[in-house]
């Protein structure tokens, strides 16, 4: 990649939005990038935490497995994405596995590079507590939802909250989102089962709060599907 396609895409997150290109030009000779095919892994639970990476075309599969294998999906993260927040800050191992789940090319950062830059600029610690600040509150959010929703809810949560991330809008309160994940995978980010995901589907296309085009994509009644929940 280009020095320049590197600042965009560095450009295009919350850490580093406001910086001129002055105060970008350390940061883009840190960068590096690669390209990883589809099913790699860029980082497994428990590896060391080395560095920090931006996703500038692709995507990619947080999840963690436990004593018995059991996957359970964190997040699907996808262009414009960074990930693994809590690596500046923390000399510890890696809290999950990241793997790539479309051909994806990433930008990255060492993190003992980038920690000795952010302690002669204070003001990128600034701009980067407020992400770390997001994801928090994006946590907090999902436990809540464990704790005060049913399955059916939680579905519904979940459905709502990849249209806001994913979702295109196509017209006046139908979104279109492209089908990438399987139920199993839906089931996995909520800690639920597929076959539950797959009849609650069921139950909300019965309901038309959402259909599916040609290409199988999920149609969204965003506010009809909000108003379920009420």
């Amino acid at each position: 990649m280009n020095p320049r396609s590197i600042q965009d895409l560095l450009q295009s997150m919350p850490l580093f939005k406001d910086l001129t290109d002055e105060e970008m030009a350390p940061i883009i000779e840190l960068s590096q990038s690669r390209r990883y095919d589809r099913g790699t892994h860029i980082f497994m639970q428990g590896d060391p935490l080395t560095n920090v990476y931006f996703i500038y075309q692709g995507k990619i599969k947080i999840y963690k497995t436990d004593f018995h294998g059991k996957e359970q999906i964190v997040n699907v993260l996808q262009e414009g994405n960074m990930f693994p927040h809590q690596g500046f800050f923390r000399q510890d191992k890696c809290p999950a596995h990241a793997e790539v789940s479309e051909d994806a090319i990433l930008v990255y950062i060492p993190i003992h590079l980038f920690e000795s830059f952010l302690l002669n600029n204070p003001e990128i610690c600034m701009k980067l507590f407020k992400v770390l600040g997001d994801l928090i509150v994006d946590l907090q959010k999902r436990l809540e939802e464990q704790i005060l929703h049913n399955s059916y809810e939680q579905i519904i949560l979940l459905i709502l909250r990849l249209t806001d991330n994913y979702g295109e809008k196509i017209a006046d309160g139908t979104f279109k989102l492209k089908n990438d994940f399987s139920n199993r995978e839906l089931a996995n980010m909520i800690g639920s089962s597929r076959e539950t995901v797959s009849r609650t589907l069921t139950q909300l296309k019965k309901q038309k709060l959402i259909s599916t085009d040609a290409s199988g994509n999920f149609l969204i009644e965003k506010e009809r599907l909000e108003n379920e929940l009420f």
